[in-house]
């Protein structure tokens, strides 16, 4: 596997490429007219260009491309098919998204494009091939169940990250999180030996973080661009890749350290907990929306961030504190891992019991509350 510093490496580079991309991408929508207009359920006034995926696939392109000429990462690409796999599952979801973006298609056309990309995983091999029940066994998929579960993957993913994109920084910000904490994950792996090489994972995990980082100096509040279905999409699948290929991948004859048994034994928990934001607002809203007789691509104003922003909150304290939620969350499920120690818990129940305070007890937000 590649060092640390030739994984940093191509993780600036997608940075950089992003972040000097974004403006031309930007210029490029207010010419063509690729706005999004202000709706009712919308926080922004003005039409804001929403094609900024078109940046993060160009940072994740430009990425992917350079990784394939450093030597490092000869083993990673040399007679092995999954990259491949990996830069058409994203180029469909590109698409599928930027056409969304510019036209609006419907959302079983949507699914139908996941289900392409998914198709493409699975025929180039970037599959999970096992999972670990915690405490139980390890179950091992067979061909007939990979697709199917591949699909579900991704699906669930990319839609999670798709209805927590509401407000400016607050997607690309909880993805750059997750997906920074994951590769650190997968580096932890490695380096005992239970990650079976070559494993494209940590590379598309950092490309991941790289493109979030270089796209939210835009993207934060006040924002200059979205990235609209194709970005939200695009970062979901790439999520999709990363913990897949590693959790589900990881050795299964490994042995637990001593207060680790839980989530090191169940690598394909992680991703669960630590992109627990997006994945609990999804959960909400399909029962929501349930409940009220609703199609599930039906939009409202229930999510997460809409109901901080209803509290008092502003746009960048909601989006600040859903950050952090994430953050917590990956430290929960990191530290006894990465540690080597046994669970200690205190200072993150702090952390997270502070946070829960400031969110209910903050000054604008008993002001809000005496003003009705």
């Amino acid at each position: 596997m590649p060092s640390i510093g030739a994984y940093l490496i191509i993780g600036a580079a997608a940075a950089f490429i992003t972040f000097v991309t974004t403006p031309i991408v930007s210029w490029l929508a207010r010419k063509l007219g690729w706005l999004y207009e202000p709706t009712e359920r919308t926080v922004h006034i003005l039409p804001i260009p929403n094609v900024g995926g078109i940046a993060l696939f160009a940072g994740f392109v430009g990425a992917f491309a350079l990784s394939r000429l450093l030597d490092p990462f000869d083993a990673l690409f040399a007679r092995n098919s999954e990259p491949r796999g990996v830069l058409i599952a994203a180029v469909v979801m590109f698409l599928v998204g930027l056409i969304d973006d510019v036209r609006d298609i419907s959302a079983p056309a949507k699914v139908l494009g996941t289900v392409l990309a998914s198709a493409a995983l699975v025929a180039f091999g970037v599959t999970m091939f096992y999972f670990r029940l915690p405490f139980v066994d390890v179950v091992f998929l067979s061909d007939d169940w990979i697709p199917l579960i591949t699909v579900l993957w991704v699906l669930g993913m990319s839609q999670s990250i798709n209805l927590i994109d509401g407000l400016d920084g607050l997607a690309a910000g909880i993805v750059a999180i997750g997906s920074g904490a994951f590769f650190l994950y997968s580096q932890t792996l490695n380096d005992r030996g239970l990650l079976i090489p070559p494993n494209v994972g940590p590379l598309v995990a950092i490309i991941t973080v790289g493109i979030c980082l270089g796209f939210l100096p835009h993207n934060f509040n006040p924002a200059k661009i979205f990235m609209g279905d194709s970005g939200a999409l695009l970062l979901g699948l790439l999520v999709a890749v990363s913990t897949s290929v590693v959790g589900g991948r990881t050795d299964p004859t490994g042995q637990a350290i001593a207060g680790q048994a839980y989530f090191f034994l169940a690598p394909l928990f992680i991703p669960l907990f630590i992109l627990g934001v997006p994945i609990v607002d999804t959960v909400f809203a399909i029962a929501r929306r349930a409940r009220r007789g609703q199609g599930l691509t039906t939009a409202d104003k229930g999510h997460l961030h809409h109901r901080l922003m209803e509290m008092g909150h502003g746009q960048r304290r909601s989006v600040l504190i859903l950050w952090l939620w994430t953050a917590l969350l990956s430290a929960f499920v990191l530290y006894p891992v990465i540690t080597e120690s046994g669970a200690s818990y205190i200072p993150i129940g702090a952390a997270m019991l502070g946070l829960v305070l400031y969110t209910v007890m903050h000054p604008q937000i008993r002001r809000h509350r005496s003003g009705g």
